[in-house]
């Protein structure tokens, strides 16, 4: 199976549908769908086809490659689910913008998103003291009726919505708008002599409601990854809890798996 290349000597006009050169195995046991989409996906994360360059539509591919209609929407489908590819009306199917891949570790995102070469900027959406009620109290290991504080923000990376993050902590800890503006949770807290040691974490996934879509620019229904996460100092006190949506076409979390 081979593929063009998706440079030549100049840089290609993004706006210029990419068709892959695709040699296809008819006898193959490989569904043709996934002959198309594995040569598209090494181009996509090697960087050889760019962010925003667009892809061929579904008919044109259909016909070129003699597949049928519903064969090379499956391919290119399977990418726009993976967040390789970003399909919106009139725009046509794109190489979705930078993705963030993030390690599943005790780590921020603000610091990580850094690290990736990111520019993230944080909108802080509303900013709470109050009385933990039963639930938060559960969250927080402590007595309903404590004074906490409940943050809500929106990370942006490159002028895109990426995640939606909603935190609780003892509001004797809690920074300041000021500070949650500039940097993250995490880097706040260590200003403060307060470090994560462990954390209890989950991760999922659901689809966006009206209000995620909003504040995302996603449409209604559109993938979302969750994480909810409770950290806890070196005494076992917790520091914070967290619950975030991410947009799923712009970010991954990578596992490490070992064995026994």
């Amino acid at each position: 199976m081979s593929h063009q290349p998706a440079h030549g000597s100049t840089r290609p006009d993004p706006d210029t549908p990419f068709a892959p050169d695709l040699q296809l195995d008819r006898t193959s046991p490989v569904p043709l769908y996934h002959q198309i989409a594995q040569p598209l996906e090494e181009l996509i994360t090697s960087g050889s086809l760019e962010p925003g360059r667009l892809i061929e539509d579904e008919v044109s591919m259909a016909n070129r490659l003699q597949v049928s209609r519903p064969t090379a929407r499956r391919a290119l489908q399977d990418l726009v689910t993976r967040g390789l590819l970003n399909r919106r009306r009139g725009a046509g199917t794109r190489v979705t913008p930078s993705h963030v891949h993030r390690p599943l570790g005790l780590t921020s995102l603000n610091d990580d998103l850094v690290k990736a070469g990111f520019e993230p900027r944080t909108e802080v959406l509303s900013f709470e003291v109050k009385f933990a009620d039963d639930e938060e109290a559960a969250h927080l290991g402590c007595a309903a009726g404590t004074e906490i504080a409940r943050i809500r923000r929106r990370r942006w990376i490159d002028d895109r919505s990426l995640a939606l993050l909603t935190n609780i902590l003892p509001a004797a800890i809690a920074p300041n708008l000021t500070e949650l503006s500039s940097t993250g949770l995490y880097a706040c807290l260590e200003e403060r002599g307060i470090r994560p040691a462990t954390a209890k974490q989950s991760v999922g996934a659901r689809n966006a409601d009206e209000e995620d879509a909003d504040k995302l620019s996603l449409q209604v229904g559109a993938a979302l990854l969750t994480m909810e996460r409770t950290a806890y100092d070196s005494e076992g006190n917790v520091i914070e809890f967290g619950s975030h949506v991410y947009n799923a076409g712009l970010y991954s979390f990578t596992f490490s798996l070992f064995a026994e």
